[in-house]
């Protein structure tokens, strides 16, 4: 695992929203993009992260931002929490962890004892020319739109 830096370039990533659609960083060119690293769809923390940004999603597209979502899930399990919790921004389905390894936020993680490899819950804000504007790595998943909105 490496670690990026405040003012860095943002990695170039690849990867299928939900619609099966390619998606890149490239496509964001010219805006905002909050990019989001998380663990796995419909858990506790996850939803409660996915659910704080879509409250809050009004605000952010008031500034310019657009919003992704990151993990390790499959597009059919996207799609399941897209429409169970009603998201309004898409899901990446970075099942060879292309994307959390280009971003550093893949590799070894503790829980209840047990070692072992995951995500390891990230907020990049990148600004309109791909350079990080904001590293969020002690996420408040209840309160992440008012975390984000506060940098």
């Amino acid at each position: 695992m490496f670690h990026l830096n405040k003012g860095d370039q943002a990695p170039d990533f690849s990867a299928l929203n939900e619609k099966g659609e390619t998606v890149k960083l490239a496509d964001f060119r010219g805006k905002k993009l909050v990019l989001y690293f998380y663990p796995k769809d419909d858990t506790p923390g996850c939803t409660a992260e996915a659910c704080s940004l879509r409250d809050g999603y009004p605000k952010f597209i008031a500034q310019g931002y657009a919003i992704l979502g990151v993990s390790p899930d499959s597009v059919k399990k996207h799609v399941k929490f897209i429409e169970k919790y009603d998201l309004p921004f898409s899901l990446l389905a970075d099942e060879d962890k292309a994307v959390a390894n280009a971003y550093g936020v893949w590799g070894p993680k503790k829980f209840m004892g047990r070692s072992y490899e995951g995500v390891h819950r990230t907020t990049f804000v990148i600004d309109a020319s791909g350079k990080i504007e904001e590293i969020i790595e002690k996420v408040d998943t209840k309160n992440h739109a008012e975390q984000l909105l506060a940098v």
